[in-house]
Formats: structure tokens, sequence, C-alpha cells
């Protein structure tokens, strides 16, 4: 008999690892032991040579679903005595955190059964879960990922959950939050003073579909956090939503019970459908088509962004129901989301008639995730619930003991941890000017270092001086008296990109172009239309968009008319618009603006910064096309309700110039052809789609361009204003007549969600 330890890596707890090991080496007829601790799962085995051979090739092939095996390291054991006569699973050890957490899973097939099934002990228990589905990371308050290390402690389990919780061959073995009706978190409904209703256990979601039929409003506590929900058909409770809520603009997500009611309001290709049904469960963006939801489900968009049931609590609520609910974050607008019963009584009590609230709490606030195919794949716009905190591996060249901690932007901000060859990007936390998002922020981070152990040795932060994130960054370093390196945004995006696609450490420079709202830039000025040539140590600015001002600064992104004026003034000189231009609607829409007091600012540089900022050109064209004109309520609303218009224009190839000058590309023709078309009465969405197509045309020649001067065979795009999948789609199609790779960030936002990952790996290789 040889006997071998072997030490597995990743997400290996919780997914149903042990037992595949228990079933493979009784399988194989080998003694052994194999068991959680702080660095993953370690198994001692022994038996003929051949067998172990056997049992390691099979190992990974056949490991269940949810897990993901990052390394898998042995050695061979020399005692030969006292071994054991059978193959065990034994008890849970301590350590050093090197292990990774799971993220949360919608519910399985065989859990789903159940719970239909009148017959089964857990038919219609809304807190039903196996190995392979059901709450992880949201109720972990350490690790090894044991019950009493989570939110499921304070539910000890009746015989029967034991008895399946210790048989190894249960698909429930060690499932930390199995639970029944006779043991488990039990679901109740309440009104919005806090008073229960008088339901009977098995009612309470009777009840709470009747209540939704009839127009009311829900708040619903699930995994992650409370939602908000109310019937998407009914045109008084969606725009009763809205004013309660305070969310006047954007699109709400919805839950539908299945593809088949999707495909009533939405064109379901297969991308989508995949996306769907994939176990993260996202929200996916799909373009509408067939019925028509509530108009203020949506106000001007083309798209809806729906989501199937994830849990067995939404699966039961949603088969009682005959159309979609609105299903959006429990807060209200810019806040986190609430994820405690008395955060609900207190900040939902104003909005929802009815809270329908459960036992179990949840120990990190998740996000629903948000997916939107493009260009043929389905692109992460938000990573949370589903995919956090799965580690991604690092590229070639990136192995070493160094540990990064990298603090994210300002917007969508995430955090991510390097080291051991991956890298941990959080879930997204929001926008961190909001006070309660940046507490959650700092909370979060405390939570990620000590559920992973890490200690940094090395902080990364943006470079703009008045990120909280940085600000928040220097002073943990000066404090922990650690090295602090400042990355630049845009190469941060560019970064992450790279990082996502496997690029080696040493990789040869790459052409970046990167678009998005605005970054701090080498200069000091604020940066958005970069083209970069770098790699992840450095990068050189090649070319950009001309820099226009920002008259009022932040100001200018609430209230988009600015931007409109600003690049007016810039590209063609206000005087001459109007002149040329008097009788044009944008003109004398413009003179009811306080433009004396503008011109002023513009003139002598009073804070009015200037900004090569892709996202400002989207709000002055959309201004220019009498969208969102007086003020933005959310972050891309006007490039959002642009790209919409332009999707219902006609095909055609016509474009506008475009003009690069001294490495700058100049918005003046762009300008002429745009005025001298609405001159002419065309029609606004096709001077939308002109406008996308021709910023697509002429940043692929630009871009083109580049890589040959510089003898460059990757491009990189990267940035949020790719989110468009419009301008995204016309790219690519245009660029796959050239010879270069494509990178398109996919599993990590191409928003400022993906900033910290791109920090991480510059910090790296620093």
């Amino acid at each position: 008999m040889k006997g071998v330890i072997i030490r597995v890596r990743g997400i290996v707890q919780g997914v149903g690892f042990r037992p595949w090991v228990w079933q493979l080496a009784r399988t194989l007829k080998l003694r052994g032991s194999v068991c959680n601790d702080a660095q993953g799962v370690l198994i001692e085995i022994w038996g003929e040579f051949e067998r172990l051979e056997q049992f390691v090739s099979q190992l990974e092939q056949g490991a269940p679903p949810l897990s993901q095996i990052e390394s898998v390291e042995s050695s061979r054991l020399e005692e030969e005595e006292n071994i054991p006569v059978d193959f065990i699973i034994a008890a849970s050890r301590g350590g050093d955190v090197r292990t990774g957490v799971a993220s949360d899973t919608a519910s399985c097939s065989e859990c789903l059964s159940e719970i239909f099934d009148p017959h089964d002990r857990r038919y219609a228990y809304p807190f039903t879960n196996c190995t392979h589905c059901g709450p992880r990371f949201s109720i972990v308050r350490g690790v090894p990922y044991d019950r009493i290390n989570t939110s499921m402690a304070s539910f000890p389990m009746c015989p029967s959950c034991q008895a399946e919780y210790e048989d190894p061959s249960n698909r429930r073995f060690h499932a930390q939050p199995n639970a029944c009706p006779d043991c488990g978190p039990s679901v109740w409904l309440e009104d919005a003073r806090g008073k229960p209703l008088d339901v009977g256990r098995e009612q309470v979601l009777h009840k709470a579909a009747e209540l939704i039929r009839e127009g009311r409003i829900l708040a619903i506590k699930g995994i992650g956090g409370i939602h908000l929900a109310c019937d998407a058909t009914s045109e008084t409770a969606v725009a009763e939503l809205r004013r309660r809520k305070k969310r006047y603009h954007k699109a709400f997500a919805l839950m539908a019970r299945d593809l088949e009611m999707i495909s009533r309001y939405a064109r379901v290709d297969p991308t989508a459908a995949a996306s769907l049904s994939d176990p993260a469960a996202p929200i996916v963006i799909m373009s509408g088509q067939g019925e028509m939801l509530a108009s203020g489900v949506n106000p001007g968009q083309n798209s809806y962004g729906f989501m199937l049931p994830y849990t067995p609590l939404h699966h039961l609520l949603m088969a009682l129901l005959d159309d979609p609910i609105v299903l959006t974050s429990g807060n209200l607008s810019d806040e986190p989301q609430c994820v405690s019963n008395a955060e609900a009584r207190d900040r939902l009590g104003g909005i929802a008639d009815f809270l329908l609230l459960h036992d179990r709490d949840i120990v990190t606030r998740l996000d629903d995730s948000v997916v939107r195919p493009s260009a043929g794949r389905p692109r992460i716009l938000r990573r949370a619930r589903g995919y956090a905190p799965q580690p991604i591996s690092l590229p070639p060249g990136f192995s070493g003991s160094r540990k990064v901690l990298a603090m994210g932007a300002e917007l969508k901000n995430t955090l991510c941890l390097l080291g051991e060859r991956r890298a941990v990007l959080s879930q997204h936390l929001g926008d961190l000017e909001n006070a309660s998002v940046f507490r959650e922020y700092q909370r979060m981070l405390e939570h990620y270092q000590r559920l992973y152990d890490f200690e940094p040795d090395l902080i990364v932060v943006d470079k703009h001086p008045d990120y909280l994130s940085a600000q928040l960054g220097r002073r943990l370093a000066e404090e922990r008296g650690l090295p602090l390196i400042e990355a630049q945004h845009h190469h941060a995006h560019m970064a992450a990109c790279m990082a996502e696609h496997q690029l080696p450490a040493d990789t040869e420079p790459v052409l970046g172009l990167i678009l998005d709202g605005l970054g701090y830039g080498e200069d000091g000025t604020i940066w958005g239309g970069e083209f970069l040539l770098g790699d992840y140590r450095e990068y050189r600015r090649l070319a950009s968009f001309s820099p226009v001002p920002m008259p009022g600064g932040a100001m200018a992104i609430r209230e988009p008319w600015r931007n409109s004026f600003a690049h007016l003034a810039a590209a063609l000189g206000w005087e001459q618009v109007e002149s040329v231009y008097s009788d044009l609607e944008l003109v004398q829409f413009l003179k009811t603006r306080p433009l004396a007091n503008l011109r002023k600012m513009l003139d002598k540089g009073i804070n009015s910064p200037p900004a090569s900022s892709a996202g400002r050109l989207f709000d002055a064209v959309a201004v220019a096309l009498n969208l969102c004109r007086e003020c933005a309520t959310f972050e891309g609303q006007a490039a959002m309700e642009l790209e919409a218009l332009a999707e219902t224009a006609e095909s055609g190839t016509e474009h506008y110039s475009l003009d690069l000058n001294n490495c700058q590309l100049e918005w003046t023709a762009l300008w002429e052809g745009i005025l001298s078309d609405l001159a002419k009465g065309t029609d606004a969405a096709t001077i939308a789609a002109r406008f996308h197509h021709s910023l697509a045309h002429g940043l692929v020649k630009i871009a083109v361009g580049l890589c040959h001067q510089h003898n460059v065979s990757t491009l990189v795009l990267g940035g949020g204003v790719f989110q468009n999948r419009l301008l995204l789609e016309s790219m690519v199609k245009k660029l796959k007549a050239q010879d270069l790779q494509i990178l398109i960030p996919e599993r990590v936002p191409a928003n400022d969600g993906g900033i910290s990952l791109g920090q991480g790996v510059i910090g790296l290789r620093s």
C-alpha cells in the first residue's frame, strides 16, 4: 500500500466536494479520510499505486458542478502504521485561511421537484436547498464553511435533517443551510406598521400573490437582500412604486415565472436563455417585443431586464402569478439595499404596503447581478449575487506570495484581494459618494479581510485625489506602514481586461481603447476617450478625444444640456451656431439657459475642467436630439436613451466625418453634420444611429492605424461606454476584417466595477 496526501484549493467547500471524494475513494476501494480546513480540502489516502493514480486523475474530471478547483498538490505519506480500514469524512480543521467561499446559487431541479411535490416533506417550503444550490456567501460569517460559521447556526436540525446531513450518499450531506418546515427558517407577512397578518403558514405566499394582483407594493426578503415588488403590468402600481422609492427614470428589474413568460415581452435568443438559466440567475437585458408591460417599467428604453426565480420562495410565489413582477432593490434610490427585518421596517415602511419577511439573517448584502448579451457573448455589467466572490485565476507569470489590496473606483465600486495566483473580486458595492454606501464599503473591506485572513503587502488606489476609496487606501497604507501605488484609471480598465483574458504578466504591449465618463489623467485633467499603448507595468497615451470643458464641473454630469452647449461652443463657436442655426429648436432651447454665466465660466476657465470624456460626448448629442436635457437622474441615462433611440432607426451606412488632429479626435465635422441634419428635418432616430456608426467607424479606423503604426497585434476595448451594444457590435463587425486579437470584457464589468482587478494586477507588476 502507498499513501498520498492531497491538497485541493479553490471553491471546494459547501459544494458537495467531500461526498464526491468519499464516493470516488470507496468505489476504488481506497482507505483514508477527507476533511475541510482553512486552506480548502485535505485528503489522506492509501491504496494500490494504480488505484491511487486513477483517483487523482478522476478527482477533477468528475468534480461537483459548483466546485472550482484552483490547484491540486500531492506528496507521499511515509507513515505505514495505523492505516484506516475504510475511507471516512473527518471533522473540519482550522488553520491559516487560503480557501474560497462559494457564491449563492439558484435552486436546483431536485429541490424544485420536492417543493412542488405534495407528498414530499419539503412541499411548499421556501428555504429548501442542498449541496448543489442555495445560499452560501450571503450567510457565511467565517471559514471553514460549517453551519456554526453561518447564519443557520441558530437553527438546530431536526432528526430527519440531521440524518441527511450525516449521510455521505445523500445530496444534503454537510449542506450547511439544510432545513425543513420542522426545524428551519419561517416566512410571514406583516403590514407597513409591523403588525403580522393573521395568515396560516401554508397560505402566506398565496396571500402575498393576492396582494400583488390587487396592485399592492410588497417588500420581499430574499437571499442577498430585500426587494420591492409589484405587478409589472399595472400602470398605477409601477408609478406609485417610482414615486415612493424616488426612482424616477432608471429601469426596474423584473422577475418572470419561466422563459415562456419572458418571451411574451422580450426577445430571448440562445445567449440570453443560457444566461437566464445559469446557476447565478442574473438579470438579463433583452430587447422588448410582443406584449407590453407598464410604461413606467423602462422609461426611455426599448429593453427589459428579466431574471428567473432563484430561490424556492420566488419559485413558489411566481407559480401563483400569471404576469411578471417588478423586483427592484429594497431601498430609497441610491441607498444600499435593506438586508435585515429591522431595516426593512424602518426604511421601507413608507414604500411597501406589506412586508414578506423571514428569520434567516443575511450576513452579506448582495445585489442582483446584471448581464447583457452583446457581440455574441454574455457580458456582466454588475457582478454580484451568483458570481461573487468566485475567484478569478491570475494570468501566467503572476505567481508569488505578494498580497495586494485594490481599493477600486468611486462609482460602481468593488474591492479586490490578490495573491496566491488568484484575484477575489468583491460584489458590486455601489457609489461611494453616498454616505451609507461608503459605510457599507468599509464594512465589506473588514469582512473580506477577515473572511480570507488577508493581510496585504501593498495597497493600490486610483490616482484621483478626491475618490473616497483612494483617500481610505492612503490612510490605511500610512497606518499600516505599507507601500502605496496610484494606478491611473484608464490603465486599470485596460489591465483588468488583459487579466480577464489571461494575457501573461510579461505580455507584449497592447493598444487599449478606453471609453468612459471620466477618470483622473496623468496631466491632472479629466480623461475619458483614450488610446493607450502599454502593458501591466506602464502605458503611453497615443491619442485621445479632444478635451471639451465641463461647465460647472460635476453639474455638467447632472445637467446634460451644459455639455451640449460646451461642445457646440468648442467645435463651432457659439456665435456661429447662433447665427447659422438660429431657427433650430436646440438653439432656441439652449438660449433659455443661463448662457451668459456659462460663457464667462468657459472664457475664464472657472469651474470648467477640460475633459476628453466619451460619456460627455454622448450626453451632448442626446441633448441635441431632445433627450434627457434638463437633468440626468442616474449615471449614463442620456447615453442609454440615445442608444435606445438609435435602435429604432432604419438601417443605413451613412456617417458623419471625424477628424484626428495632433493626436486628438476633433468634433467639428461631426457637429456640422448633426446640425445640418437637424436643419433638414432628419428624424432624430436616424441622427442617433448615424452618430453611433460614425463614432464606431472613426474609432476603428484610428485604432487599426495605431496598431499598425506601433506593430501591435492586440486591441483591448474597455470602459463603461462599451456597455453600449450598438456601438460595440458596430465596431466588432468592422474589426473582423482586421488581423487583430480583440479583447472585450465579459466576466468582469467593462465599467468601473472592474477597476479594482486592473489596479491589483498593476500593483502585482510594480
